[in-house]
C-alpha cells in the first residue's frame, strides 16, 4: 500500500503561480512512477504530468506542456507540480498517483494509488 497526500493547493488569480506537492508513504517511493491528473467539476480525470521513479523521464499534457513541470526527490519521498501563468480553466482539483510498473504514463488506470487530492481555483 501507498499513501499519497497532497498539499499546495488553493486559490490564485490568473497568472500567477503554485507548487503542488505530494507525499508518499508505506513502500519505497523510488519503486513507482508518478502522475498528477486533474478533474475540474462535471468533467472526468484528465492526464497533467507524469515521471519516472528516477526522475529522469517527464510527459505533460498538451494543455499544460511550457507551463508545467513535474519534478520529484527520491530522497523526501515527494513529487511536485510546478505550475506558473494560471488560467482560469486551470481550476480542478488535482490528484497525484503511483504507478508501480510504469515508466510514467497519460493513462490513469494504469496507477493504482491515489491521493485525496488538492483543489486549485484560478480566478480571472
Amino acid at each position: 500500500q501507498v499513501q499519497l497526500v497532497e498539499s499546495g493547493g488553493g486559490l490564485v488569480k490568473a497568472g500567477d503561480s503554485l507548487r503542488l506537492s505530494c507525499t508518499a508513504s508505506g513502500q519505497p517511493f523510488n519503486r513507482y512512477a508518478m502522475g498528477w491528473f486533474r478533474q475540474a467539476p462535471g468533467k472526468e480525470r484528465l492526464f497533467v504530468a507524469a515521471i519516472s521513479f528516477s526522475g529522469g523521464s517527464t510527459y505533460y499534457a498538451d494543455s499544460v506542456k511550457g507551463r508545467v513541470t513535474i519534478s520529484r526527490d527520491n530522497a523526501k519521498n515527494t513529487v511536485y507540480l510546478q505550475m506558473n501563468s494560471l488560467k482560469p480553466e486551470d481550476t480542478a482539483v488535482y490528484y497525484c498517483a503511483a504507478d508501480r510498473y510504469g515508466g510514467g504514463s497519460a493513462t490513469r488506470e494504469l496507477y493504482e494509488y491515489w491521493g485525496q487530492g488538492t483543489q486549485v481555483t484560478v480566478s480571472s
